[in-house]
């Protein structure tokens, strides 16, 4: 089919005007509205609109390269949703231009849009993205990688895959260098490789794969900031083995601190009971046992004065200390250590140890042997 024969159609008049072996039966359908072209991923998608007056008629979809003399009938489509209809095309070569036209079909008669064009870039993926690490978490894992796929000018997100001996899940997308698995159960051991794609739709190679298995623990605790998610924003110390949820609302007047960041700086913000120390300290861990390395550093005894109700910058591999007034002049303390400070798929995050004196006034975090 030529170009004239497009134009014809394009006015909305029959195929008997343009071709001399056609009969006209039945009236001109009308024509399609809005058509839209575009390429993601390998495809070419068709989408248009059903003019007011569509009487159920099918649509037959033309195309051709912007080389090509002759138009080609490439698929038809009888079934549309909400007035809008689509159709995705595969079977197109990288570094071409095409053009597309949608006809409304009805007895003898076709009515058309005007063609759109369309380029097919070459595909360029992003590079692979660096090998995850994963911390495991009580209950998730949390992946974390570098940026090395940001180096393509044309960089969007990256696609986070679960892999089950060699079977492959997509667990979610993420803008981000980070990404939260809270499917993950304890106990289970759990494996993962990212891909980033660019804005055209083209996806990398797989990284490297990364396991983690969550386990019950005071360790590997997250906390999201008030900013982003305000009802997991707060943390209250486990005092009590039925006492539950430990993570609160940054609003709860019970909570012992809620995370604020602003997306640069992440800050400890005491709760209405509560102080943090002045002083951080740099730490290797939040506890030094039996068995720990000998430049292992930790704070095994709060600091008796210099508290501050202020919020406090909070910085990774550091050690806070926070006193709660239980009143009477009773106080107990707990420890914060920061493990990672970042972002899952979206909201800043902050990922802790902690530890807990049940004792009012005891200022030990650490028992004597260092369990």
């Amino acid at each position: 089919m030529g170009r004239a024969v497009t134009m014809c159609l394009a006015m909305a008049l029959t195929l008997s005007a343009c071709r001399d072996d056609v009969v006209v039966v039945g009236s001109v359908p009308a024509a399609p509205r809005a058509l839209v072209v575009s390429y993601y991923g390998g495809a070419v998608t068709v989408a248009w609109e059903l003019a007011p007056e569509w009487d159920g008629e099918a649509f037959r979809i033309y195309s051709r390269r912007d080389t090509d003399p002759d138009w080609f009938f490439i698929a038809e489509v009888t079934s549309c949703i909400a007035g809008f209809c689509t159709y995705e095309d595969l079977n197109v070569a990288e570094n071409q231009t095409y053009e597309y036209y949608v006809a409304a079909v009805g007895s003898g008669t076709e009515t058309a849009t005007e063609a759109v064009s369309v380029f097919v870039p070459t595909v360029t993926p992003p590079p692979v993205p660096d090998a995850p690490f994963v911390i495991a978490l009580d209950g998730a894992n949390y992946l974390t990688w570098g940026t090395a796929s940001r180096g393509a000018g044309d960089f969007s997100f990256y696609k986070v895959y679960l892999d089950d001996a060699g079977s492959t899940f997509l667990l979610g997308e993420t803008d981000s260098e980070g990404f939260l698995d809270q499917l993950a159960e304890n106990g289970s051991t759990y494996s993962y490789f990212v891909t980033a794609f660019d804005s055209d739709g083209h996806e990398s190679a797989g990284s490297t794969l990364a396991s983690g298995t969550p386990r019950p623990d005071y360790h590997g605790e997250w906390i999201y900031a008030f900013e982003d998610q305000s009802t997991l924003s707060g943390f209250r110390f486990k005092t009590d083995e039925n006492q539950e949820p430990i993570l609160i609302a940054g609003t709860d007047p019970t909570r012992d601190f809620r995370l604020e960041s602003d997306g640069v700086q992440w800050s400890l913000v005491p709760g209405p009971n509560a102080a943090v120390n002045l002083t951080s300290w740099a730490t290797s861990a939040l506890k030094c046992g039996v068995a720990a390395d000998a430049d292992c550093a930790d704070v095994s005894v709060a600091p008796l004065a210099n508290y501050t109700t202020v919020p406090v910058e909070l910085v990774p591999q550091t050690t806070y200390v926070l006193r709660m007034d239980e009143g009477g002049g009773n106080f107990n303390y707990g420890a914060v250590r920061v493990t990672f400070l970042g972002f899952d798929q979206a909201d800043a995050i902050m990922i802790f140890d902690w530890a807990f004196q049940l004792q009012s006034n005891n200022l030990n975090l650490v028992s004597p042997a260092g369990e």
